[in-house]
């Protein structure tokens, strides 16, 4: 089953691809690697959940807004790629998570992320991960995620 059946079945589908917000670029190729910028919550342009987790946003909503900065990386790489069996395995994720003080649960909140890649990739979806609290992220989102693909040409 590829990627994008794979999608369908779990009734996700990719939402358009957004610009970035400032002076880079949202994936660079570097030999057969490629480094997506972060993403978060955003959906038809506005960040659908603001604020800190622990404290304005749920761990569990903050799992979901994870899930969805993934499906806005994966969409990224499916404009870049064509299509997403080229994803040889997605070898790095780095999640950003805004927090209050006192919350340690910046694992489970990007498990939202990685969870979605497994489902979507299988093995090829296992990643190495760094899961970091962060005092703010733009446009008060609770998450943003970067990724590191390896592709077949």
């Amino acid at each position: 089953m590829t990627p994008e059946a794979r999608l369908e079945a779990l009734g996700l589908t990719l939402p358009p691809v957004s610009a970035p917000i400032g002076a880079y670029l949202t994936c660079k190729r570097q030999g057969d690697l490629l480094y997506l910028s972060g993403a978060g919550p955003i959906v038809e342009g506005r960040a659908l959940y603001q604020g800190k987790v622990g404290s304005d946003v749920s761990p569990e909503a903050a799992y979901e807004a994870a899930r969805i900065s993934a499906l806005n990386l994966l969409a990224g790489l499916k404009q870049e790629l064509g299509e997403l069996s080229r994803v040889k395995s997605v070898v790095k994720l780095l999640g950003l998570v805004a927090c209050a003080d006192g919350f340690y649960g910046q694992p489970g909140v990007v498990n939202g992320a990685s969870d979605l890649l497994y489902e979507i990739f299988g093995e090829k979806g296992r990643h190495a991960r760094s899961a970091i609290g962060v005092c703010s992220l733009p446009m008060n989102i609770p998450v943003e995620i970067e990724m590191i693909v390896q592709v077949e040409d």
